[in-house]
């Protein structure tokens, strides 16, 4: 299919129309079951210091020019295939326009932190892992309940790159698009971040995908245990002629979908089915240009868990019932997303570009009790959310001289959100009392569209042989229910003073758009005299958040292996934006703070000599808002009154937060261990005389440490180049801590969730 260059228009053409298609078809799938129960990131070949086999790589600070990773295993396969010239020079062209697409990006003066495919496959659990829990061995990375995750206090804020290009934000609450399986390597960015990097800057998540040319096999894996997980994946590799492929797919089931609500093992209504599936294709046109695609899926349906032994508290009575067993609830949630990338890159001399066509599918749907939900929250809401986005993306990168390096580019992205939903209540008159047991059906259903475009000119700028300075501007602009722009100026420097030690320092001005997939068109007037009714009739459209951010940091090789890290930050912040879960529908709604600060300081130790590897994370933070100035309906009147003129801790704030792993390989068994550690999330404060203040106090704190043992049988004629037949076991919680990621109070947090009890997993995987 793909033997002369005579078939090379034919290809970019099919993959135009698959890549575009992708999300209108599933689109059309999806409407057929969406009027009942409708079924519902990005990454660059980062500089920065990976370590092999470690558990997690070291934390590394941008050098002063920007440097490209060759893989041991790019380099394995190069050798093996010298003996076949062809092969050999496509797998010489790949990894060189690898490396140059790393190069259209810089990280200078950004804090970085890696992790590659091998660390991961070293730490309890290993490629079996969701990538939430990966992340949250980076530095200042707290957990939050639906496996939601906070950097350096910000709420989300996260944006996902799959080879350096952006994927747009979709709507899932508990599941996740993306998967361990995939990742070749990931780079965490945070601070003061260069021009080419906006619209959500609390971090970047730049996820480096698996190629097959470099280490053409695949493998099939089984992994299952505690709270009735089972857990079949697989991927495979390889290439053919000048067509390399990496494709993967995974499906799970087990019985704690979500945090338990009640520090029970195994929930009441929490079962999971999900499953994901990851498509990487390039074709390389000549030695300097080829052409990629990627297309991605993932499903997952979620029972929301219930409590045991509670009833109604509301008072209500409808059709004639009052009672309602808590553990008799059904309510569950569907997500769904689809993504697709068509990608040219060109390559040549001093001059390197890429352009990428984007598209993504996301929906959200929640069926509620009807009963159950009506007797308890006096609202039983059907809900369903839908996005669907397009995007372009055009990176280039042009070396002027040996001392600047000039980097330009443009985003464009256009989303169309539907949501609809049909809420049962109760009518009430003047003083709220039910006028009768008979629900009504509420219907309050949208559509809005969205445009954000993006512009970016920099300068790397080597001024002195240890110094180097990154500068330049960034335009943002999007239109939504709100509307707004703004030049935003980015500035870094590096300095190496003496050998081994790197000081980093910028300052970077913000503008993030509110999510606009997570923003809802509630009309707070059509529940008036129900029992849904607002306290607060105010509800003004979330707005863009600025921001002025500030990094300083330093990095020192202490010995040979052995390094450590410092770094502080201070952002201050005008309409802050956070999120919260109002009501039943776990669908999270952005709202600002019309002041915020978030302040605070990280530590990081890295070990990597011979078959030992060690690291450690801490982290110190404050983070407050004042004054919500949007989406008000969904607070307490006297809770808004109170924000008004008091400065509150965010909820998501927690105030010490640590991680750190180790591991050790002997002969071909490996040991591993990996540490959370936490200061607790907020809480709401309750004062003698009965009022409270809005996260005033916080949740105890608490320790989680996973234990792996994992070993590799090498078997002639079984053997994959470094993959062997391997057999792991794990122990996540080891120690069986029982804490509380939330307590279903503080602002716009909706339940009580705690963390995972001890499990028991092992697997087994199989090369080909």
């Amino acid at each position: 299919m793909f033997r002369s260059k005579n078939n090379t228009g034919t290809v970019v053409v099919a993959t135009i129309a698959i890549v575009s298609a992708y999300p209108v078809l599933t689109h059309a799938a999806d409407g057929a079951v969406s009027d009942s129960a409708a079924t519902a990131t990005a990454a660059g070949e980062a500089s920065g210091a990976a370590s092999g086999d470690a558990p997690a790589a070291a934390s590394a600070r941008d050098s002063a020019s920007s440097t490209t990773e060759t893989s041991d295993a790019s380099a394995d396969a190069s050798a093996t295939d010298s003996s076949s010239s062809g092969i050999s020079s496509v797998v010489v062209s790949a990894q060189r326009l690898n490396e140059a697409r790393a190069g259209i990006q810089t990280q200078t003066g950004a804090s970085t932190y890696t992790i590659d495919a091998a660390a991961i496959a070293a730490t309890p659990g290993g490629d079996n892992t969701m990538l939430n829990q990966v992340i949250l061995q980076a530095p200042s990375v707290a957990q939050d309940s639906f496996g939601q995750l906070h950097v350096r206090g910000e709420h989300n804020g996260l944006q996902y790159r799959l080879n350096g290009i952006v994927l747009p934000e979709g709507i899932n609450v508990f599941g996740q698009a993306l998967d361990a399986h995939l990742i070749q390597s990931m780079t965490l960015l945070t601070g003061a971040l260069p021009a080419e990097f906006g619209l959500r800057t609390a971090g970047v998540i730049d996820l480096t995908t698996k190629s097959g040319i470099f280490d053409p096999h695949g493998s099939v894996s089984l992994y299952g245990g505690s709270h009735g997980e089972f857990s079949p994946s697989f991927f495979h590799g390889g290439s053919v002629g000048k067509l390399n492929y990496f494709v993967s797919g995974d499906f799970m089931r087990n019985d704690l979908g979500i945090e338990s609500p009640d520090r029970s093992i195994t929930p009441l209504h929490d079962k999971t089915t999900q499953y994901h599936g990851f498509g990487y294709f390039e074709y390389l046109l000549d030695e300097n240009n080829r052409v990629s695609a990627i297309l991605g899926t993932s499903h997952g349906k979620f029972q929301i868990p219930n409590l045991s032994g509670q009833q109604p508290s509301l008072g209500l009575t409808v059709n004639g019932q009052t009672d309602f067993p808590s553990q008799n609830l059904n309510e569950n949630q569907t997500e769904v997303t689809h993504y697709g990338i068509l990608s040219f890159q060109h390559s040549a001399g001093k001059f390197d570009v890429q352009t990428s066509f984007i598209s993504r599918y996301s929906s959200l749907t929640f069926v509620p009790d009807p009963l159950g939900d009506l007797l308890y929250n006096g609202l039983a809401q059907f809900a369903y959310k839908r996005d669907v986005a397009y995007g372009l993306q055009t990176d280039s990168s042009y070396a002027l001289n040996d001392d600047h390096t000039l980097r330009a580019g443009v985003y464009l992205q256009r989303d169309r959100a539907t949501s609809q939903t049909t809420s049962q209540v109760l009518q009430t008159d003047d003083l709220g009392n039910p006028i009768n047991d008979v629900p009504v059906a509420i219907a309050d259903n949208g559509q809005q569209t969205q445009w954000m475009e993006s512009a970016y000119l920099q300068d790397e700028w080597k001024l002195l042989p240890l110094l180097t300075m990154n500068y330049g501007l960034r335009f943002d602009h999007y239109s939504a229910y709100s509307s707004g722009h703004q030049v935003s100026p980015r500035l870094n420097v590096v300095w190496k003073p003496i050998d081994g030690t790197v000081v980093h320092a910028g300052y970077s001005r913000y503008f993030s758009p509110p999510p606009f997939e997570l923003v809802g068109s509630t009309t707070v007037s059509k529940f008036a005299n129900t029992t849904a009714a607002a306290g607060v009739a105010q509800s003004n459209s979330p707005l863009a958040e600025t921001a002025n951010y500030y990094d300083l940091g330093l990095e020192q090789r202490i010995t040979t292996g052995l390094t450590a890290g410092v770094d502080t930050y201070y952002k201050q912040s005008v309409n802050l934006i956070d999120e919260g879960q109002f009501g039943a529908p776990i669908i999270l709604t952005p709202f600002n703070y019309a002041h915020g600060q978030q302040y605070g300081a990280e530590f990081t130790l890295n070990y990597n000599v011979g078959a030992f590897t060690a690291y450690g994370n801490a982290a110190v933070m404050r983070d407050i808002g004042k004054d919500i100035v949007s989406s008000q309906f969904n607070f307490d009147p006297v809770d808004l009154a109170y924000i008004a003129s008091h400065y509150i801790h965010l909820d998501h704030e927690q105030q010490f937060t640590a991680s750190g792993g180790m591991s050790y390989l002997w002969l071909d068994t490996r040991f591993s261990a990996d540490l959370l550690v936490g200061s607790g999330l907020r809480a709401s404060l309750t004062l003698p005389d009965g009022t409270s203040i809005p996260n005033g106090s916080h949740l105890p704190g608490y320790r989680q440490v996973n234990l792996g043992v994992s070993h590799a049988f090498h078997i002639p004629g079984v053997d994959q180049g470094k993959d062997a037949l391997t057999v792991r076991f794990d122990v996540i919680n080891a120690f069986d801590s029982v804490y509380q990621i939330r307590n279903g109070t503080g602002v716009g947090v909706g339940a009580s969730q705690y963390g995972p009890r001890r499990g028991y997993f092992v697997g087994v995987s199989m090369p080909f």
